[in-house]
């Protein structure tokens, strides 16, 4: 199979080649989105153009890690033995800068896992600010397994030094492309490249179930979310992150989810480790759509895994049985529907879901003038009573059906939020 490149890829030579005026870049998203292989794609890519560029990873700062890219000053990289604190951090900056002036084209310095040195963006500033003052030939990108406003905290000043540049769940057409998952397949195992593993059959299945629970779940738990946020009861934030996945799909209270949890809380406190789970990349609340902004935050949430793989790993469930079990194969479509429309909006997109009882519209996209509500259908055709109604309130509104009866499902999950947006409301369904 030839080599798969993320879009990212791409975007980070074109920055590379803005030259002095190139912000630092920091890609950032879920554990487990290829990050990493973006970043050192982009490296060698780099490096066949005439480039320096060195590729650090804080969790393993030892110079066997580079001979292997094959550069060949890479003993003098590394700081060998040393821990990656803020002195380790400026003493490899300086490095990249003696090297970045020896280099014809400059020097491209990657930093992954850049969340593991203590106030490591603060630094980075101070660094950076110094390099634009005495004009350094060095570009810099920055890895997390985070999103950035968990890598960053709410009160850090970075406007004008950092393009962030997000890296999201693998889609249906990624999965298809490098892996040949046909659309059932990527329902039930999900958009995490890294936890298809070779064999079948029941040995598969569990080492599929180990990488998502021990090298996914556990890890963005216990080091991104537990050591990036003020979390003061880690113990309850795992607990709803094992019930959550349950629910995805369906709306529950705050207060039904509290009562099924075995610690002490409140309804405050599970919102906010939701939240935490969004910005993760695990689990998200949709809101009840309501025209005047945060107005459906008091209706219960519904809840919907950002990967299928969330859902069907910890189900006990095999593909042939998880197949079988109508009921559950039509919720993970719809988590499926959900977690696609959720992890390709842009940033000025809205999506929720609305329900006036007794109609119900299982997802709504909202960007500005736009409104498209979505009903998913993924058995025999239902009643369009809650479009209906959808529509008839909002007179404005564009609606679609997903699935039976409608647009085929592998064909919606080929197109972003966004894309379907334009798509529908603009030239399927012009407004009048």
């Amino acid at each position: 199979m030839d080599t798969y490149d993320r879009p990212q890829v791409r975007r980070i030579i074109e920055l590379v080649k803005e030259g002095p005026t190139m912000r630092i870049v920091a890609i950032t998203g879920p554990r487990q989105t290829g990050k990493t292989t973006i970043a050192v794609r982009a490296c060698q890519l780099l490096a066949e153009s005439g480039y320096t560029c060195w590729y650090v990873a804080t969790d393993d700062p030892t110079p066997a890690q580079f001979p292997l890219l094959g550069w060949p000053d890479a003993i003098d990289i590394a700081l060998v033995g040393a821990t990656p604190d803020g002195a380790w951090l400026v003493e490899l900056w300086e490095r990249a800068r003696r090297a970045s002036v020896r280099s014809e084209r400059g020097l491209v310095l990657m930093l992954d896992e850049i969340q593991l040195v203590p106030n490591w963006s603060g630094i980075v500033k101070g660094l950076w600010d110094r390099d634009r003052r005495a004009g350094y030939p060095l570009r810099v990108v920055v890895l997390g397994s985070a999103s950035w406003r968990m890598l960053t905290g709410l009160n850090e000043s970075l406007v004008g030094r950092f393009d962030a540049l997000p890296t999201t769940h693998w889609s249906l057409r990624e999965m298809a492309t490098a892996f040949d998952l046909s659309v059932d397949e990527y329902l039930f195992f999900g958009g995490y490249p890294g936890a298809l593993s070779e064999g079948s059959g029941t040995e598969r299945l569990a080492a599929w179930q180990n990488h998502i629970t021990h090298s996914i779940v556990a890890p963005t738990i216990d080091r991104d979310i537990v050591g990036l946020a003020r979390v003061r009861k880690p113990a309850l934030m795992r607990q709803v992150m094992d019930l959550a996945p349950q629910y995805s799909g369906k709306l529950i209270s705050y207060n039904k989810l509290l009562g099924q949890l075995q610690d002490v809380g409140n309804t405050t406190t599970v919102a906010r480790y939701l939240d935490l789970l969004s910005d993760a990349g695990l689990v998200t609340a949709l809101s009840r759509y309501t025209p005047a902004p945060h107005g459906g935050r008091a209706s219960p949430p519904k809840l919907i895994v950002l990967n299928t793989a969330l859902m069907t790993a910890p189900s006990g469930y095999t593909f042939k049985e998880a197949r079988a079990d109508r009921s559950y194969w039509g919720r993970l479509v719809e988590s499926a529907v959900g977690a696609h429309l959720y992890n390709t909006r842009g940033t000025a997109t809205r999506l929720h879901f609305w329900r006036v009882p007794p109609h119900e519209v299982d997802f709504v996209i909202a960007r500005g003038p736009h409104l498209l509500g979505i009903e998913v259908k993924s058995g025999k055709s239902r009643s369009q009573s809650g479009l209906d109604a959808f529509a008839d309130r909002f007179r404005d509104a564009r609606t679609v059906v997903v699935g039976t009866g409608g647009i085929p499902l592998n064909e919606f999950l080929m197109l972003g939020a966004d894309d379907w947006l334009e798509e529908i409301c603009n030239r399927l369904y012009p407004a009048p």
